[in-house]
């Protein structure tokens, strides 16, 4: 079981009602990416920071390592903007001469990327947390209240199980390769990689053969039957959404809005 996938049916918020949950994920997100400011995507990401780690239990050292993912391709991703290319003078914080052209960091560059930065870190932050607190079973159940297609629904059940079908069959043959110092050196690295990925596509087509012929066996007639638990709405719930989301939206105004 992957690590989001234990806590999404592990943490302390799992029995609040999953539309309480999108809703906040949709108004935070909206926020975060609406509100084009630094001050506003560092309070998104203290806040789900702090709802995921303190009210969902999730272990701070999880949520940091989990953070540290995207925050190393966004880093790679924003130093595209921060760096200005220009064959005339400007103004740079710091600047290098490469024949007749000037690469550097000017100001403007690097509040745009630090704006990008913490924009896009706010939005992972959402993602994060409600990957972290809604298992798949629910985001089922929310799924079909947005009235998605029903082949969309069962498509994405599918992929989500099958993604740790892969996951376990990899980590299986790759065991069995080290084990053999299948990975000893470059070269039998290779070797042992390209047999990895055969050996994984051969055995996932099995599987999905034997996960097919199950579903026949159980009367499959085309269509995927999910059992959904009832939840009840907490208004209390609601009301501490609307004020955190209110609190964000505050500290927007009081950073200048949109001047």
């Amino acid at each position: 079981m992957l690590l989001i996938d234990y806590y999404a049916y592990s943490n302390k918020l799992s029995s609040v009602h999953p539309g309480e949950k999108f809703i906040f994920f949709v108004i935070t997100v909206t926020i975060c990416l609406g509100l084009n400011s630094p001050v506003t995507s560092l309070a998104v990401v203290l806040l789900t920071g702090a709802t995921v780690i303190l009210l969902a239990r999730v272990p701070w050292r999880v949520y940091l390592k989990l953070m540290l993912i995207p925050v190393s391709f966004l880093v790679v991703g924003v130093l595209t903007v921060a760096i200005t290319f220009t064959k005339g003078g400007g103004e740079f914080i710091w600047a290098v001469q490469l024949g007749s052209i000037t690469a550097g960091v000017t100001p403007g560059g690097l509040e745009l990327a630090a704006k990008m930065f913490l924009r896009s870190l706010g939005a992972v932050s959402c993602l994060y947390f409600l990957a972290l607190t809604t298992p798949v079973t629910q985001m089922v159940g929310i799924l079909r209240w947005l009235r998605i297609p029903s082949l969309v629904i069962e498509l994405i059940v599918l992929i989500y199980r099958f993604i740790f079908i892969l996951l376990e069959t990899a980590g299986r043959i790759f065991t069995a390769q080290s084990s053999r110092l299948g990975y000893r050196n470059i070269r039998t690295g290779y070797h042992s990689f390209s047999q990895l990925v055969l050996s994984l596509f051969v055995k996932s087509y099995r599987q999905s053969q034997a996960v097919y012929d199950s579903l026949l066996s159980r009367c499959y007639d085309g269509r995927l039957n999910f059992v959904e638990a009832q939840y009840r709405w907490s208004w209390v719930n609601i009301a501490l959404i609307i004020a955190a989301d209110s609190a964000v939206t505050a500290c927007w105004l009081i950073a200048g809005g949109y001047r």
